[in-house]
């Protein structure tokens, strides 16, 4: 167990030892203006670099990486959108068949028909059943004024 613990307490001291030089080497570093002299300059030509590439790109008309990846976020988009459709128009096609089906309109129009029918071959018969009923009503009876 104590050459557990020794071995934990030198890797820790070991650790902490190398940190502490790492970190004075990069603060040394970045004190000399050599270096960052180099540094700043590096980045410099790489903002140079990357714009004269983007220029060749739409010089030569070739997508960027840039563009590309803006043109896969609007394919995604318009395809959430076009999915959202999709599912409305799946319910709406559900709504409908639970319409036709589930309520039998045809059904109810067919008993309503038949309805209609049979009221249209009674009210033929009570015009025929009574008397004098095919017989037009004179002109003058229509006009004529009942005073009471």
């Amino acid at each position: 167990m104590s050459d557990e613990t020794e071995s934990e307490g030198l890797r820790e001291r070991l650790t902490k030892q190398s940190e502490d030089t790492f970190g004075r080497l990069a603060e040394d570093l970045l004190a000399n203006p050599l270096v960052s002299g180099a540094i700043a300059r590096a980045f410099e030509a790489r903002e140079k670099a990357t714009s004269a590439q983007e220029a060749t790109f739409a010089a030569l008309n070739i997508p960027t990486a840039g563009d590309i990846e803006r043109l896969t976020r609007r394919v995604r988009s318009v395809s959430q959108r076009l999915e959202g459709i999709e599912d409305g128009i799946d319910r709406l096609d559900e709504r409908l068949s639970a319409i036709a089906a589930g309520a039998g309109i045809d059904q109810r129009l067919e008993a309503i028909e038949a309805q209609l029918s049979a009221l249209t071959r009674e009210l033929a018969g009570l015009r025929e059943a009574m008397p004098g009923a095919t017989n037009p009503v004179p002109s003058r009876q229509e006009r004529m004024r009942v005073s009471g």
